[in-house]
Parts: C-alpha cells; structure tokens; sequence
C-alpha cells in the first residue's frame, strides 16, 4: 500500500517515534492533456490530487501534520477551513484517534467537503465571518493555555511548518514521472491561502539542490475576486465562486511571492467566467471533473497562451487541487437536468437524433 512517510520519508521530518500513519495519499496521476495542449500550443500535463483520499491535495501535507500532533502528544486537532483542510483534518483525525475542531465562515462552504468532516466526526464550527476571521480564531484556540482544561491542541492550517512539509512531495513525484525537469516547465495551479504553491517550490528547490532536477517557473492563479497577492494588499471581502481560494489575506503570502520571485514565475488574477470556462473545458474536452478553484491554473494558461505569453517550448504542469464531487452545487446549477421521457425505443431514439 503506498505510503507518503515511507516513499518521502528520507525528505520528510519522520522520526522513529513518528506513527506511519496512512490513508494511501500521494503517488497521483499525472496524465497529458492532448485537448488543452492544442488550446493553448504547449505540452500540457494535469496532475489529477483528487485522486488522494479525502479528494483533495490537503491529504499530503495533513498525514504529516496530524503524525507530528500525535508523537508530540496531542489531543486534538483544529484548523480554520473554506471546506477540503476540514474534510482533511478530520478524516486524519479520525483514523488516529484525535478529536478535530473545524472552524467554518457559515454558508460559504461546499456541500460536499461539508459532508466529509460531518461524516468523520468533526467538531464543525460555523462562525458569523469570512475565513481570514476563521484562522484567527483557530489559531488562538491553539496557544497553549487558551482551554480551561489546559487539552493540547495542534492547529493544522498550512502555517502548521508539517502541513508545507507533505504538500512539498508532489514536487517530487512530478519530476519522479517526468523525469529531468528542465527550465521550460512551468507549474501552474490555483493560489488561496498560498501554502501549495509554498510547498511546491520547497519541492523543486529540495530536489534541486540534490542534483535531482533543474528549476521551474511557478504560475499561480488568484481569482479576481479574491486577489490579495495581485493587488498587494488584503482583501477585506473576498468574493469568488471557486469557494476554496476565496482567501483575503494568504497565511502563506511570503512563501508564494518567493516562489513567483524566485522562479521567475507570476502570479497573476482570471475571472470567475474564465475560472468556470475552464471547469468546463477540462470536464468535456479531457474528461476530468475538477472543483472550481482546480480550473484556476488552466484558466491562467490558456489566457497567457491568448496573449501570447506562454514561454517559448513550454512544458506545463496544472495542479488540478481537489475533486469536482467536492462541490455537486457549482456543477448541477450550470446543467438542466432533461425530463422524463416514455419508457420506449422511439422514444430514445428521438432524443438521440438517430
């Protein structure tokens, strides 16, 4: 069975009091994207992180973050969450017997990650507040002394130094399957909170400085509405309907401007129309069914191709974040379900044209 602690765990910060704790996360597809390759006239790869357990890339950084809770002695975990670190959390907690409190902006997360941490148990939170006031709160309830009874609580939002740790090994599988990665790859993904494209770039520059593998650019995608990092200040309301980067004030802001910096990279905003467009694109032209917020990097691409930006040869790599079944919502409200029809051959045929 794989394994994230044991494939990475000459990379990870594992010690022989670490539990190897394992849903089978990690080793995801990356599959070529033949239709998105001729949108956009580069070498076009999708690497498919809801394929990890809780169908969501969160899985690989929350194994490590809950295996460290538990060798340092904790009770229980906490995070602050737009939906998939919920999800995640609490389906890590579960299996390694912590209590998980999740801290929620109300009404603004998708039924589907909802469902999940409901399901494991989780102690859900909805607070009167946006998730950047979600964080807050949960980072508080963290500080040692914060509980009456004095419980030992890990935080595991991707400030959480482990969290960074996981999620840096999709870097590594990449040029795993890639082999080589030369400067012409670039690796586009969505930005929210900003710990991904952290992570990712801890990956390359580890491999790196192993002789493993050269540097690529980093392209990171904000929704215009929740677009912190292009403006260069906190957004106080963020709005978007990719409801897991509707995120004002990224927790890992520094970490994802070097990243961009350091890369030679961008981070740039596309449209809630060019972020759905892109939904849709990959789900009838390449058959995978995405969340909203996963489309973001494609809809970076294929607006840099339009304008003629892509780099010369490209090679790119989009992380596709988490499962289209995270949010049933998005999907069925832009597709009219078709009535019924007669029970009969005729019938059929009709609607089918033939």
């Amino acid at each position: 069975m794989k394994n994230l602690l044991t494939t990475y765990r000459a990379h990870l910060p594992i010690t022989s009091h670490t539990p190897l704790l394992t849903l089978g996360e990690g080793d995801t597809p990356l599959i070529a994207a033949p239709a998105l390759s001729r949108e956009t006239g580069a070498e076009v790869f999708l690497k498919l992180e809801g394929c990890n357990p809780t169908g969501s890339f969160k899985d690989r950084g929350m194994v490590v973050a809950v295996a460290k809770a538990v060798e340092e002695g904790a009770r229980a975990v906490i995070c602050a969450s737009t939906g998939n670190t919920a999800a995640s959390a609490a389906a890590y907690a579960a299996r390694a017997g912590l209590t998980c409190a999740v801290v929620i902006p109300a009404g603004k997360i998708a039924l589907g990650k909802l469902a999940q941490a409901m399901m494991h148990h989780a102690r859900v939170l909805p607070i009167e507040g946006n998730f950047d006031t979600a964080l807050k709160l949960a980072r508080e309830l963290a500080e040692p002394g914060s509980t009456p009874g004095g419980a030992s609580i890990t935080l595991v939002n991707s400030i959480n130094p482990y969290r960074i740790e996981g999620q840096k090994t999709g870097a590594f599988e990449i040029v795993d399957a890639l082999g080589d990665v030369s400067e012409t790859l670039c690796v586009a993904l969505p930005v929210g909170n900003a710990g991904n494209i952290t992570a990712y770039w801890r990956g390359f520059t580890e491999y790196h400085r192993a002789g493993k593998s050269k540097l690529p650019k980093m392209f990171g995608f904000q929704a215009a509405g929740a677009a912190p990092l292009v403006r260069g200040a906190p957004i106080e309301n963020p709005q978007t309907v990719a409801t897991a980067i509707r995120i004002g004030n990224p927790a890992s802001w520094r970490g994802a401007v070097a990243a961009r910096d350091e890369s030679g990279g961008l981070i740039e905003a596309v449209t809630d129309d060019e972020i759905l467009a892109a939904y849709h694109f990959l789900a009838e032209r390449e058959g995978v069914f995405c969340e909203p917020a996963s489309a973001a990097g494609v809809a970076g691409i294929i607006q840099l191709a339009r304008e003629n930006r892509l780099p010369r040869g490209a090679r790119i790599v989009c992380i596709l974040t988490g499962s289209g079944l995270k949010d049933p919502d998005t999907a069925m409200a832009r597709r009219e379900l078709p009535r019924p029809l007669p029970a009969t051959i005729d019938a059929l045929t009709r609607a089918l044209g033939l």
